[in-house]
């Protein structure tokens, strides 16, 4: 700890004041105080604070008015707002305003020391995002995502102001567009990114066991529970959780996490003791969180306490200027995981993947670089290396993601469409469906069902997507199959 952090108090309150500067200055920081906003806000371009600890509401000037003025100051101060019981919503009001975090009245000193602690590292990772600044106007990328376009500029600036924060992030777009991406690039920058990061698929959970694999067991909380477990929030701890496909949590899940959330504490199943944890949360969803509410799959109060601060992923075909970017980035990346060493893009195979409109965002996109690669083998990608009839009217778009049973080393544009050819054909046949006639419904559903799973690698949320039906309603229907197959 550097003995020279400056730490300003500002709270009305003598008493209350004297202690946590007291505090504040055991833990080896310099701390001084202030009795309202007016004298915090002089302290605070005169003395120089690194962090400020703000109560909310104070004569003069409140909380939430200082907070807007330290922002206009040229130097950057981590701003923590104090609150009562019951004002939670205005701490979530004073983190959208770019509050470092809150802490609830009366303060936890173990919370408060995390929370300092925490701001402080946050100063080195400030000097990191300014190299990585540079980076993004030079090179178009921010940690794994890439883009030049104005749509991933936006993204871009959107992480950079929020990564240093604890606060939530909801993160939207359709399945596809990179929303995990945005998620790590958020722990990347901040300063929890030499701790885990966690990803948690919501829809791909049993509703059995969700509460479990989030928030942790205790040996013999339920059948078959013969030991302690850890739950997601527990492994996450100091680092970033991502819940994605929140919408598909069940509403008593949902619940827990709102209280987690609020109150920064969570008991295991089985528990009759809390747990403090210190996570931040990312969530994701390819709803529109809205309508999701109004429908009743999520709660209105869990939305609100997410959606402090929005990321909206743009569709691929809503920023084609950067495919040929996130292609060559994958080409890197397929190189590398196949031991091929494929140079780049024809000029033709650019227009073409510009002029294509991607249904399956960027991991359509994948999928299509990746069996390229491993067609090609070496040299440049071209046309030839792409799915029969890609792009054109009425074709059917590739999600074989790479899967192909041979690779073609180089040679002529004739062997290498005729090794397109061949894979095609091994892969159509790996992905149909043979129905005889006086199959029943039931049976014909059964046989699609697993088929697509089984071509999805059993990655049960892509399958839902293909066949176009919820992850949940996948769920029941194979417990329905494993059910039938007991009987």
């Amino acid at each position: 700890m550097d003995g020279l952090e400056k730490v300003l108090i500002v709270e009305d309150e003598l008493h209350a004041r004297t202690g946590l500067t007291e505090l504040v200055a055991s833990w080896g920081y310099r701390a001084e105080g202030a009795a309202d906003g007016v004298e915090g806000l002089e302290k605070a371009v005169e003395w120089g604070p690194s962090i400020v600890v703000t109560d909310l509401k104070m004569p003069r000037m409140d909380g939430m008015e200082l907070l807007h003025k330290i922002g206009m100051l040229p130097q950057r101060i981590a701003v923590v707002m104090l609150t009562a019981q019951g004002s939670i919503e205005s701490a979530v009001e004073a983190m959208r305003m770019g509050a470092y975090d809150y802490i609830p009245k009366p303060v936890d000193p173990v919370r408060l020391k995390t929370i300092l602690h925490n701001a402080s590292d946050q100063r080195e990772a400030d000097v990191e995002m300014e190299v990585t600044r540079r980076q993004v106007r030079s090179a178009g990328r921010l940690g794994p995502l890439v883009g030049n376009s104005p749509q991933m500029m936006e993204v871009f600036s959107l992480i950079e102001r929020v990564a240093p924060s604890n606060v939530s992030v909801l993160v939207t777009g359709e399945s596809g567009t990179g929303k995990e991406l945005v998620a790590r690039a958020l722990h990347e920058l901040s300063a929890r990114r030499l701790k885990p990061f966690v990803a948690v698929n919501c829809a791909a959970i049993p509703e059995t066991l969700i509460e479990s694999e989030i928030f942790g067991h205790e040996k013999g909380a339920f059948t078959g529970a013969q030991e302690r477990r850890a739950g997601c929030f527990e492994l996450a701890e100091e680092g970033t959780l991502l819940l994605d496909e929140i919408g598909e949590m069940p509403a008593a899940t949902q619940a827990k996490l709102l209280r987690v959330l609020e109150d920064r504490k969570l008991r295991r199943l089985g528990s009759k003791v809390e747990t403090p944890v210190d996570v931040r949360v990312v969530a994701a969803t390819n709803k529109d969180p809205e309508q999701a509410v109004a429908s009743g799959e999520l709660r209105g109060d869990l939305y609100y306490r997410l959606n402090v601060f929005n990321i909206r992923m743009p569709t691929l075909r809503e920023h084609l200027m950067d495919v040929s970017a996130i292609a060559e980035k994958l080409i890197d990346d397929m190189n590398e995981r196949h031991n091929c060493t494929v140079a780049g893009l024809k000029d033709a195979l650019i227009r073409r993947l510009e002029d294509y409109q991607w249904p399956g965002n960027v991991r359509e996109l994948r999928n299509t670089i990746e069996r390229a690669v491993i067609l090609a083998g070496n040299g440049m990608l071209g046309i030839e290396h792409l799915p029969p009839n890609f792009g054109e009217p009425g074709s059917v778009p590739s999600s074989a993601g790479g899967r192909a049973p041979m690779t073609a080393t180089g040679g002529s544009a004739d062997a290498a469409a005729a090794a397109s050819r061949e894979v095609q054909r091994y892969l159509d046949e790996q992905n149909t469906v043979r129905v005889e006639v006086g199959t029943t419904v039931d049976e014909a559903e059964r046989q699609l069902i697993l088929k697509t799973l089984s071509s999805t690698h059993n990655n049960k949320t892509k399958a839902a997507e293909i066949l176009g039906i919820s992850a949940k309603t996948l769920q029941n229907k194979l417990k329905e199959y494993s059910n039938s197959s007991n009987d």
